[in-house]
């Protein structure tokens, strides 16, 4: 059957309401990884919903547990065709955050799939039911259409993401030959905007941290006791000024990469952040102002203030509080050297005088991306923009962050991600969604993908070769 055929089909997935009733049944399940109940639905999502979609797919199907004693399942299938083919990877996380039912709008519910104004409304509709459901749609397509996929697929699937992804690493590091594949193709995180196809090819790294001013039990009187006794809340926004300016610009050199390399900056050249109706405003003046606000997002970091407290802001009393805490978060890209940086923040406030400001390190995820000029990005970027017809935008990684680097790190492969959300999906948040445009968009790009993947390890189709240039 003609590539066209198989787009076509998979376009009539969704125009059929077939993937509206698929996605409605997954969405059913509250397979959230922050509570007990939710642990008990992703087993129930993984072998009720996830086992059979896979084993349609020819795969054999393995649920393993995690290595990590309070993490969830994995689940890995397999289909093999000939070891003579190229593998693909592909990835999906069956878990959710909390539903938060009481916050949506009226007539919406977290596990009601409802279609409004073209969003197709429901928690994990865009995180990440949704997308992997995409995928394994167009899998099947180009599948039924063809008789085989002409490559060998793996599918890996964890239940934790949403809180870490927990014995991640190790189970991949544990399962690497079960798991050993040419390239890693997934679909998680935003598209550059609703408009436009993207794919990204890594993802920044995060560490959070808390700076903690904890000088005495209990407030004393500000009047009384003002300008005698430090203020752990003007303490704390001192030491925060010294590590970030009050223009979001950050001063210790040692959390910025040294450069942008040429391969980033050339992949961000024209790229425009902030265009889907309904999103702020880029603020000028703000951060790094020499970068363009695609640099700055894709290809630097940023350091955040995301809480702090000191006294009771609800109600205020005329005392100088006795504890003040902030949390930064610093989202960064690769190149960035952050060993010892406990030690070095420590030593950064001593220098400044704040000896008093406790430093406590958190949640930390590496930074990773794939070259650009890597020949599996340009084998899908291709294949997209001749789905599409047009040029489609391709990003070194996104502004936040995915368990990407146990793929480039761990399995060593080459990574790239085609999502089918965009930044106004409000994931994590009341009225999650996915539009229906993008869903019916993205069931074509796969397809097509898939299927190009097929003819080119097949031999049958010579414009794409990249992929089979990039094994050699």
């Amino acid at each position: 059957m003609k590539r066209e055929h198989v787009i076509a089909q998979a376009q009539d997935f969704y125009d059929s309401g077939e993937f509206h009733r698929e996605l409605s049944e997954l969405v059913s399940v509250p397979s959230e990884s922050q509570s007990a109940a939710g642990r008990v639905a992703l087993s129930a999502y993984l072998q009720d919903l996830l086992v059979p979609r896979l084993e349609a797919l020819g795969c054999a199907v393995e649920t393993h547990l995690n290595p990590v004693a309070d993490g969830g399942p994995f689940l890995i299938a397999t289909r093999h065709e000939s070891p003579d083919l190229p593998t693909v990877l592909c990835y999906g996380h069956a878990d959710v955050v909390l539903g938060m039912a009481e916050d949506w709008s009226e007539g919406l519910s977290p596990w009601t799939l409802v279609e409004r104004d073209g969003r197709l409304c429901g928690r994990g509709t865009a995180d990440n039911k949704g997308q992997h459901l995409v995928n394994l749609a167009a899998l099947r397509t180009v599948l039924d259409a063809r008789g085989s996929l002409g490559f060998n697929l793996t599918f890996l699937f964890e239940t934790g993401e949403e809180i870490g992804s927990p014995g991640l690493e190790q189970f991949v590091s544990d399962h690497r030959e079960e798991l050993a594949a040419d390239v890693l193709i997934a679909s998680d995180g935003p598209r550059l905007d609703a408009q436009t196809p993207t794919l990204f090819l890594g993802a920044r790294g995060g560490v959070d941290f808390d700076l903690v001013v904890n000088l005495r039990e209990r407030g004393y009187h500000s009047g009384n006791w003002g300008g005698l006794l430090r203020n752990p809340a003007t303490t704390l926004a001192g030491a925060i000024g010294t590590l970030v300016d009050g223009h979001g610009r950050i001063l210790l050199d040692s959390l910025v990469p040294e450069q942008i390399p040429g391969a980033i900056l050339e992949a961000l050249r024209g790229v425009e952040v902030g265009r889907t109706p309904g999103d702020p405003v880029v603020d000028s003046g703000w951060s790094a102002t020499e970068l363009s606000p695609a640099e700055r997002v894709f290809g630097w970091n940023t350091l955040e203030v995301i809480a702090m407290s000191a006294g009771n802001i609800v109600e205020p009393v005329n005392a100088i509080p006795g504890q003040a805490r902030a949390r930064l978060q610093l989202r960064y890209v690769v190149g960035t050297d952050l060993d010892d940086l406990g030690a070095r923040l420590r030593r950064h406030l001593d220098a400044h005088g704040y000896s008093m400001v406790a430093v406590e390190l958190g949640i930390s995820f590496p930074a990773s991306r794939t070259d650009p000029n890597d020949g599996w990005v340009r084998t899908v970027a291709e294949s997209v923009e001749r789905t599409v017809g047009s040029p489609v935008t391709v990003l070194p990684n996104i502004g936040g962050s995915l368990p990407n680097h146990v793929f480039t790190a761990t399995l060593g492969i080459p990574t790239v991600w085609m999502p089918h959300s965009y930044p106004g999906c409000r994931q994590h948040a009341p009225d999650e969604h996915m539009l229906a445009s993008i869903a019916r968009e993205g069931l074509a790009m796969a397809a097509g993908l898939f299927y190009d993947i097929g003819n080119v390890a097949g031999g049958h189709d010579a414009p794409l070769e990249s992929a089979s240039a990039s094994r050699s």
